[in-house]
């Protein structure tokens, strides 16, 4: 999938709207089939984290607590 000349943002398409406005984005997303929903994610996901961070760890944080007897 080449998300690099694909999927541009067109600035021209973005419409700004009152957030208690109802919208039509769940009748959208319910007329794609599941597949083409994963193809979405996976392409928000190269453009929020790019295409090769999907391979990195994630790092560990390891707390120690002690438990307060009853």
């Amino acid at each position: 999938m080449n998300t690099q000349n694909s999927n541009r943002i067109n600035k021209s398409i973005v419409t700004v709207g009152p957030l208690l406005e109802p919208s039509d984005d769940k009748d959208f997303w319910l007329s794609k089939t599941p597949s083409e929903r994963l193809q979405f994610v996976e392409i928000l996901r190269q453009l929020n984290y790019g295409q090769y961070q999907s391979t990195a760890q994630l790092q560990r944080i390891l707390t120690v607590t002690e438990r307060i007897p009853v």
